[in-house]
């Protein structure tokens, strides 16, 4: 909230990427709504989702008093709710001294000015929810500036007044504003200009990262990437396979930032397993653009494990959401190997003729290479899991036998970066000859470039 201007009730403070919620005092009191708007395919049950949305809550330790599910029969453009049903919420939240209301929904900013101004109390959607959870859990360097950034750019969408503010012009000179500038040009431009910051200072540190991974791309270890809707275990998994101790909770959004380890596959072969932030559905775009850059693990693995917690009634909708982002990405079943990991198969019942929910009626979602079913607590599947790996990065690769000559230093720094070197011979007057393992994404590059010099070994 602008100092020149503390009367402005409906402002959201401009700060840099602070949080929605004081979350240095005592729990806040809140309420907790899932619309449930009909006509509206949302691919999961109205239980299925508010369930979810609790756990989003949980996250960060908000009190909550109470928890619906709204049936809306239209959405309204000015409340998204229905008017009796903004009444009888403003009544439980005087009534139960609430602080706060987190709707699980996309709230356009007018929605939630309203909705706060009938009501009475601060109104979160489900993006600003998900960016107080990141804010709280951010960690690197890299991830704290991902996540100011991309509460900024939510913030910048929000900056709704009403209509004697946005008549208010400040004049006078400086760097605070030009003449006649309003308040709310002057926030937005404060705004903006925190954003270009912010970019600059992630695009260095993702420039140190690529350098940092340079020396990385010469050793001939092919990156396995872990991903997944959120709590659906792979940072347990992870833990498992690399015998780390990688902070993994039955919490959603437990792990942020990428972590890196070596692993090593049943024929002793080493390879980079990578460990992600998890998926779930709605996931907000500024989010996704934000930590785009820690996703580069996903986009450069040679095999992606998809885990899922089958042990979860909802898990073939949060296979299809984390399917979706994996698109956006530009990673698909299509042209990097994806392997399903059917996690938590120990928490599955033991009747399922029952329940419906046995191992039998899990099926894949989208095109997968393999299904494994596992247990990343008992240690179950695991040895299965890595051969399957093992199995998945040879299938498609080409060994060849090719010639680099002494003064073509760029195709040795190509092969090293695009290529598994198998092995090199002693250098001759020729050259130095290398055997090489090409997979297909690279396989007509390479076959271009080195036209002339190489000999496929493969039968």
């Amino acid at each position: 909230m602008s100092q020149d201007h503390p009367d402005d009730d409906d402002d959201h403070a401009l700060g840099e990427g602070k949080g929605f919620i004081d979350l240095e005092k005592k729990r806040t009191r809140t309420g907790l709504v899932t619309p449930d708007a009909r006509h509206h395919n949302y691919g999961r049950t109205a239980d299925a989702r508010h369930e979810e949305f609790i756990g989003l809550a949980a996250a960060i330790d908000l009190e909550l008093i109470f928890t619906e599910i709204l049936r809306v029969r239209e959405i309204k453009p000015s409340t998204f709710l229905g008017g009796g049903q903004v009444s009888q919420l403003a009544e439980w939240a005087k009534a139960q001294d609430v602080e706060l209301l987190v709707i699980d929904a996309a709230l356009s900013p007018i929605q939630q000015r309203n909705l706060e101004r009938e009501i009475g109390v601060k109104v979160l959607d489900r993006t600003a929810l998900i960016l107080e959870i990141f804010g709280e859990r951010a960690a690197t360097r890299e991830g704290v500036l991902q996540v100011e950034l991309a509460h900024l750019s939510y913030q910048k969408g929000r900056l709704v007044r009403s209509w004697t503010h946005l008549e208010r012009q400040r004049g006078g000179g400086g760097f605070l504003g030009g003449p006649g500038e309003t308040q709310i040009e002057s926030d937005r431009r404060q705004i903006q200009d925190r954003i270009l910051v912010l970019e600059r200072r992630l695009e260095k540190v993702r420039r140190t990262r690529q350098l940092q991974r340079g020396p990385r791309a010469a050793i001939p270890f092919p990156v396995v990437a872990l991903v997944g809707y959120t709590n659906a275990g792979k940072s347990s998994l992870f833990n498992a396979m690399t015998g780390s101790e990688v902070m993994a909770k039955d919490l959603l959004f437990a792990t942020l930032d990428t972590t890196v380890r070596k692993a090593k596959l049943p024929h002793g072969r080493d390879i980079i397993l990578s460990d992600t932030v998890g998926f779930i559905s709605d996931l907000p775009t500024d989010l996704i653009a934000a930590f785009r850059g820690t996703l580069e693990e996903v986009t450069d693995a040679r095999v992606i494990l998809h885990v899922r917690d089958v042990s979860n009634p909802d898990h073939p909708a949060q296979a299809k959401d984390v399917l979706s982002v994996l698109a956006d990405l530009g990673v698909t079943g299509e042209n990097t190997p994806i392997i399903e990991v059917w996690n938590k198969i120990d928490n599955l019942p033991e009747n399922p003729d029952e329940t419906g929910r046995g191992l039998a009626s899990v099926t894949p979602v989208g095109k997968v290479a393999a299904s494994i079913p596992v247990s990343a607590v008992t240690g179950q599947g695991l040895a299965d899991l890595l051969g399957v790996i093992e199995k998945t990065l040879a299938a498609d690769a080409r060994h060849y036998s090719v010639l680099v000559s002494h003064d073509a230093g760029t195709d040795t720094g190509w092969l090293y970066a695009n290529a598994e070197v198998v092995s090199r011979d002693e250098p001759d007057e020729e050259g130095t000859r290398y055997t090489v393992r090409v997979q297909p994404r690279h396989r007509a590059e390479f076959l271009q470039r080195f036209a002339g010099r190489l000999t496929a070994l493969d039968s």
